[in-house]
């Protein structure tokens, strides 16, 4: 408990907060009304409000040897919080010991550390240690610490019956619908990453293309050819990018994303690119040679342009 006890006093702001608690993988739309939500509290109360939330995923040391797949790097989802307007965000590293803790002592925790007054969770928010720690059992911990519990019902879309989830953008995702993830997300998914060198073969065929070095523990979309749009810094450029093990040259199962700029040249190594993934054009194929590989990439570059226009 050391460990929290620490990145609670060095990460919260001081003073009294509103406070919302969870994983957030993805700042879905769902993600940015109870922060939102959680603000408002505050700020009726006179207070700034901060989110507490964990890496690794909960579900690695509840179930171990369980594959995760973020949707959003730690590094972005802690963006994505402070830019819907959290004043702080508590990364607590999420473990064994943590697993343990009761509802009781970690909201004990968020008292003394991080100024908790108020909590603003989910309708089905669960904590502490095998999930005692409904909303009903915490607004009682509450009274006897001298917080307030605020249970927020469970965000859906318009005219949709279904919740808005990480669970259910991650199956949009793997079935290639980036519209649907767009609209759950309410932002196009995104990988970024470094420019790495590559084998330059894209270069030799007249489509040189950019090696963007994804994290292997990022959500990726099925292999195939995909609409993007490339960000580097304050440049944005139109793009197509394949995502997938170039069964043309390479027999390894080694999944690479591959983006080919529009009206580009220049050389890019080392600097990060955000990929934003709109359409899927097609699924990834294998040609018998680099001539039919190149009349396709042409085709989906036209494609990419009608796509836009």
């Amino acid at each position: 408990m050391l460990l929290v006890r620490d990145e609670l006093r060095r990460s919260a702001t001081p003073g009294e907060h509103a406070i919302s608690v969870g994983v957030f993988d993805g700042v879905h739309g769902g993600h940015r009304t109870l922060i939102r939500r959680m603000l408002d509290e505050g700020r009726a109360r006179g207070l700034t409000g901060g989110v507490v939330t964990f890496h690794p995923h909960p579900i690695t040391v509840l179930r171990p040897g369980t594959p995760v797949a973020y949707l959003e790097s730690l590094e972005r989802r802690v963006e994505l919080l402070k830019e819907v307007g959290a004043e702080f965000v508590s990364v607590l590293q999420f473990t064994s010991e943590l697993q343990q803790v009761s509802a009781a002592d970690f909201t004990r925790l968020l008292v003394e550390e991080a100024g908790l007054r108020v909590l603003v969770v989910g309708a089905d928010f669960r904590l502490g240690r095998g999930g005692e720690g409904t909303t009903e059992a915490l607004a009682k911990i509450g009274e006897e610490q001298g917080f307030e519990v605020v249970p927020v019902p469970l965000y859906h879309e318009d005219d949709d019956t279904e919740r808005v989830s990480s669970t259910r953008i991650r199956g949009a995702l793997a079935e290639g619908e980036m519209e649907e993830v767009a609209r759950l997300l309410g932002r196009p998914y995104a990988v970024r990453g470094p420019v790495l060198h590559g084998d330059e073969r894209g270069r030799t065929i007249g489509f040189p293309t950019l090696n963007i070095g994804v994290a292997p523990d990022r959500a990726l979309p099925p292999n195939g050819v995909y609409v993007t749009r490339a960000r580097l810094g304050d440049r944005t450029f139109e793009a197509v990018t394949n995502i997938g093990t170039r069964p043309t040259f390479d027999d390894s199962n080694n999944r690479k994303v591959e983006t080919h700029l529009l009206d580009f040249e220049g050389d890019l190594y080392g600097q990060i690119v955000s990929i934003q993934l709109l359409c899927r054009l097609r699924p990834e194929m294998k040609f018998d040679g680099p001539q039919g590989l190149v009349e396709q990439i042409r085709a989906d570059v036209e494609a990419t342009r009608r796509w836009f226009s």
